[in-house]
């Protein structure tokens, strides 16, 4: 009976020597990759193309910096994206808030999109803007104003006869305020005519001159109140109110 000898053991194999640099240092060994990030949405790259941005953010973030109602045609284009896409997200938008209860909303108003705030919060915005100030318009300047709403376009001397008097100077006040402006002018007369603004429909909630309220029907013609002419106006100047009778 023959006993075979145990077998040595043999050597592992050498690690293959490391290359040295100049001077004889030998490099370190590269560290190992970074492992890949965890799933979820990126941010975006800072000043990223508006075609790269999240579409419900950017729309937002223009929204806040507006001060009227912005169509969707345009901001499709600054965005970069089909005006459908963009008026579906609008109206999600709008909806979300809706059903969040939020103190703003995001309303179709003037042909256009912008934020307002909630009514049911319209006491504290009040008291946050007003401040113990009267913003309103007066009792003179309302009913200039409705003139100019249902008769636009109309001239100066026809709204002071609807309301008999004289209403240069209600009529400078709401051209400052912006909410008329020049519309033409007569061509028989060349006299100026005015006409409501986007920032009356938008101070109104309208979304245009047809949802006005039916009241052209009850303000007399301007002609069979008084003649189309200054000479049976009073001249003094209404601002504030009506002068006593």
């Amino acid at each position: 009976m023959t006993t075979s000898e145990p077998t040595a053991p043999q050597p592992a194999p050498a690690a293959p020597a490391q290359p040295a640099t100049a001077g004889g240092v030998i490099p370190d060994t590269p560290a190992d990759p970074p492992p890949p990030a965890a799933d979820g949405p990126a941010a975006p790259p800072e000043h990223a193309p508006a075609a790269r941005l999240p579409l419900r953010p950017a729309l937002e973030a223009v929204l806040m910096v507006v001060d009227e109602p912005v169509r969707e045609e345009h901001l499709a284009r600054v965005l970069d994206r089909p005006r459908q896409e963009v008026a579906e997200a609008l109206q999600a938008l709008a909806r979300e808030y809706e059903a969040e209860q939020r103190g703003f909303d995001l309303r179709f108003v003037a042909e256009g999109w912008r934020f307002y705030t909630r009514a049911a919060y319209a006491e504290a915005v009040e008291s946050f803007v007003l401040d113990g100030r009267t913003a309103r318009l007066t009792q003179a300047a309302l009913e200039t104003l409705a003139v100019v709403a249902y008769r636009q376009p109309v001239s100066r001397s026809r709204v002071s006869a609807v309301r008999g008097v004289n209403c240069d100077g209600v009529m400078r006040t709401l051209l400052q305020r912006g909410l008329v402006e020049e519309a033409g002018a007569e061509p028989e007369t060349g006299a100026i005519l005015y006409g409501t603004t986007h920032y009356f429909l938008e101070r109104l909630g309208l979304r245009g001159l047809d949802e006005l309220p039916e009241l052209a029907p009850f303000l007399p013609e301007a002609e069979a109140v008084e003649p189309d002419s200054q000479e049976a106006v009073p001249t003094f100047d209404v601002d504030s109110a009506d002068p006593p009778t």
